[in-house]
């Protein structure tokens, strides 16, 4: 018995052993994951969640029956993975959790590793806040020392609600805690989304690329402050206006595309 559980254990190690060396040969010609969604004991989300999701998030409504199942799927999993913090009185609703959570599924909904390890709770003020550290107001921010992401309610929801002036305070700092993430994990999804950001960064450093960007009034100024407010600028107009995004950059956006592994403009 002995060493009959021996033998499936050594061979359980090595089939998982040849299935990621596989999947890594895979994600290098194909430049994506072999799967995306599998999920043995799926979880679900109540029938009002659900109602909040028909309702209030466009990006649900546009997605087939079948994509729907994993989106709330992995809209109940973030939500049970993290604590919600509420101050300065705000009530920590269903809308409040549902629409945060749905915002960070569709960032990562072509991704297979979608929950982050960088952050353990989500601060909710329901309106700018005044940092103590920087002596500043802020509507939102993902800091990585106290693994955390703060919102402004009524700044995360004008940016939700208004769905088309490429500012969505959700997106924006979601972005930079996936960035971050990429930076601190060597998973499928995020080996693709640093390479594909490496590359980006390469294209637009080109003397005619930049000279482009620069001169488009497209992106905002506030996307060439850095790297990484260039990326989370970037993703805001990914998904607030992707028919203008490909029309203006094509090449860029295909990169955006394969950098999350999902096609835009639905």
């Amino acid at each position: 018995m002995e060493d009959f559980l021996f033998v499936s254990f050594i061979l359980v190690f090595l089939g998982i052993l040849l299935f990621r060396v596989f999947e890594k040969g895979y994600i290098a010609f194909f430049n994506k994951p072999l799967y995306i969604h599998f999920y043995p004991f799926p979880k679900k989300i109540t029938r009002a969640q659900r109602a909040i999701l028909k309702n209030e998030f466009v990006f649900y409504q546009k997605l087939p029956r079948k994509e729907k199942r994993y989106f709330e799927y992995r809209v109940a999993d973030f939500i049970d993975e993290y604590e919600f913090v509420a101050k300065e009185g705000v009530e920590i609703t269903d809308q409040v959790k549902v629409l945060i959570a749905a915002t960070s599924t569709m960032l990562t909904f072509g991704m297979k590793n979608y929950l982050f390890d960088v952050f353990e709770r989500i601060i909710i003020y329901p309106h700018e806040y005044y940092s103590t550290v920087n002596e500043v107001y802020h509507k939102g921010e993902f800091n990585p020392r106290v693994k955390a992401l703060v919102f402004s309610w009524k700044d995360f929801l004008d940016g939700f609600r208004i769905d088309n002036d490429n500012h969505n305070l959700g997106l924006h700092e979601f972005a930079h805690a996936l960035n971050f993430q990429a930076m601190k994990s060597n998973n499928s999804s995020m080996i693709i989304f640093s390479d594909m950001f490496k590359e980006i960064l390469q294209d637009i450093q080109h003397p005619p690329n930049a000279k482009r960007l620069m001169e488009s009034d497209y992106f905002r100024i506030y996307a060439y402050t850095n790297k990484f407010e260039f990326l989370a600028v970037v993703l805001e107009h990914f998904f607030e206006t992707p028919s203008q995004f490909k029309l203006e950059f094509p090449e860029l956006y295909h990169k955006v595309e394969l950098m999350i592994n999902f096609k835009g403009g639905r």
